[in-house]
């Protein structure tokens, strides 16, 4: 990662200049002009989506439930079922993040948070990262409390149900399938 040299040969592109094209609020957009790394490389343009770092988090109860959020997503234009998570505030660790998340979106507590990975979202168009989380001994301590424009139901689904529900459809959000292979990746998660 950051090299500008693969074990493979191939090289990085060198950056010529970027210039923003469009500040959304939660991501902003810039135009990065690259020269081909081949004899002659002529320059070209491309887009890059930059935002601040994630966070996912897969909370557990002690009866082995996820709680997950119910809730509208308004690029795909349908309610989804996903695990909370959000954007990594300034001045906040990713750990932080996710505990302030799960709190927010669910009303629930943990008893442990622990990393499980991380990565990237998409290479081709991001440049940040999505910190996965195991919350452990989850416990409800109080309401959603959902700032802004969120709005989210709480839904616990047994463990033994997850993939079930990934393979009905009902849980397709790549990032939080994602995130539930970094669990099974984990010693507790087979």
């Amino acid at each position: 990662m950051g090299s500008t040299k693969s074990d493979h040969g191939l090289k990085a592109w060198p950056l010529v200049g970027t210039e923003a094209v469009a500040d959304c609020r939660v991501f902003s957009v810039s135009r990065t002009w690259v020269r081909e790394p081949r004899a002659g490389g002529r320059s070209h343009p491309f887009y890059r989506i930059d935002a601040g770092e994630w966070v996912n988090v897969i909370p557990v109860t002690r009866d082995e439930e996820v709680v997950m959020v119910r809730q509208y997503r308004h690029g795909a234009r349908e309610f989804t079922l996903e695990i909370p998570g959000g954007i990594v505030d300034p001045g906040e660790s990713p750990v932080e993040a996710a505990a302030r998340e799960l709190l927010e979106e669910t009303g629930y507590r943990a008893g442990s948070v622990q990393p499980l990975g991380a990565l990237n979202p998409n290479p081709a168009l991001f440049g940040n990262r999505v910190h996965t989380f195991l919350a452990e001994g989850c416990e409800r301590v109080g309401d959603v409390v959902n700032p802004g424009l969120e709005e989210t139901a709480v839904e616990c689904v047994p463990r033994r149900h997850l993939d079930d529900r990934v393979r009905a459809g009902d849980i397709d959000h790549a990032l939080v399938i994602a995130a539930l292979h970094w669990w099974r990746l984990h010693p507790t998660g087979s």
